[in-house]
């Protein structure tokens, strides 16, 4: 299994899988090809549907600046794809063709050039299962972040403590930012809005859910505004561990030493969906994307208050278990409708998560890596227009609704 460097990258959003990966991409054949005076990227799948919508065109044509690059969307149902989030680019010099590569965006920014060897790190976890992680832990009697610092060296708390620090600046600048999110679909920022009214509530856990929501919204919203962002597993989800990170910080007065720990944990989780299923809206629908969130947040936090192995385990097993058979159907390609609300919702779902399994501790009968595998065997049998197209659920409605007013 992969590192946690692997699955936190900091950039800017609205997509890791339609922005982050076809950047990388971009930049990698543009390094491979400075002779060329044209470019030409056919974007496939996902990535031709809701590829304006997620700037995909926007951000080749600017690493691929200044040299003039072609556009193409092919979204025929019909064209066999080896991955949803597919993509072509060839370089030319005059009309001789120069070179050309076949890019498969696997989400969370992470990308497959066919016929290469793979561009992430190598492997640095010999288990590839929680069953296995279970098991060694505890023939170690070791605690999940112990495991964590095991196999990545202790200098990846560092690491863990700048992505907390992005993901908290990320809050901050999401709080303080209003206006309306570009786009065309006038969606007003509402981070401050809830923020500021968090005082107004009388009943404490009520005021406590409320600031959960704020942040999670200011750090979506960030994302939906190409701002900097922290992939929790990726842009579209990642307001969901912040929220729940910071709000539990604050209220228990944990150092960043301790959250970096409980990010270390959250990142096995994480990755364990990455290598065993999909963290791609695209290949799974919105449950790959958010569901993993929620799964990472509720193990997060159960790390933070010092639960189990079992209990965090259990954590992220319900986490994921109620995020099953979730759509990935952005309006109009944009990640912000339903996408910024739905981090609310799971960063209030993880800790309740955390909560719940901490009180059924020993009555647990799904393992979190079953779970998994019913979320990937669900994803891929789901309905085409429900994974990141644009062509089914809430998107397709509105655009009918829009059409009749």
């Amino acid at each position: 299994m992969k590192s946690v460097h692997d699955l936190y990258k900091i950039g800017k959003g609205p997509s890791s899988s339609h922005t982050m990966g076809p950047e990388r991409a971009a930049r990698l054949f543009k390094d491979e090809t400075p002779q060329a005076d044209r470019y030409e990227a056919v974007l496939y799948g996902s990535l031709a549907k809701t590829g304006v919508g997620h700037g995909t065109d926007r951000v080749i044509r600017e690493v691929l600046a200044p040299i003039r690059t072609d556009i193409v969307f092919c979204d025929s149902p019909d064209f066999e794809l080896p991955h949803p989030n597919t993509l072509d680019l060839t370089a030319w010099r005059g009309e001789e063709k120069l070179s050309s590569i076949r890019a498969l965006s696997i989400g969370g920014g992470d990308i497959v050039i066919e016929g290469r060897e793979p561009l992430q790190s190598s492997d640095i976890y010999p288990e590839n299962s929680f069953a296995e992680i279970e098991k060694f832990c505890s023939w170690r009697h070791i605690s999940l972040s112990e495991y964590v610092e095991l196999n990545e060296g202790p200098e990846v708390w560092d690491f863990l403590k700048t992505v907390w620090e992005a993901m908290r600046n990320s809050v901050k600048e999401g709080l303080s930012a209003t206006g309306t999110l570009p786009g065309g679909l006038n969606v007003e920022r509402k981070a401050k809005y809830l923020y500021d009214r968090t005082h107004m509530m009388d009943v404490p856990a009520v005021r406590e859910l409320q600031l959960v929501c704020s942040y999670a919204f200011a750090v979506a919203e960030q994302n939906a505004d190409n701002g900097v962002i922290v992939t929790a597993p990726t842009c579209g989800s990642c307001g969901v561990m912040p929220a729940v990170l910071l709000y539990l910080q604050e209220k228990y007065q944990f150092d960043d030493d301790k959250i970096a720990r409980a990010l270390g944990v959250a990142g096995l989780f994480g990755n364990l969906v990455k290598q065993n299923a999909s963290i791609s809206g695209a290949e799974c629908g919105c449950q790959a994307e958010i569901g993993t969130a929620c799964s990472m947040a509720a193990a997060a936090m159960s790390e933070l208050m010092g639960l189990s192995i079992e209990e965090a385990e259990y954590a992220a097993e319900i986490a994921m278990e109620h995020q099953l058979g979730l759509t990935c159907d952005p309006i109009c390609g944009l990640v912000q409708i339903p996408c910024i609300e739905r981090n609310a919702v799971a960063a209030k779902r993880a800790i309740d998560a955390s909560n719940l399994a901490h009180m059924l501790v020993g009555t647990r009968t799904i393992s979190f890596d079953m779970v998994v595998r019913t979320m990937y065997e669900t994803g891929v049998n789901m309905n085409y227009a429900f994974r990141e197209t644009s062509e089914g659920g809430l998107a397709r409605f509105y655009s009918r609704r829009a059409a009749h007013l």
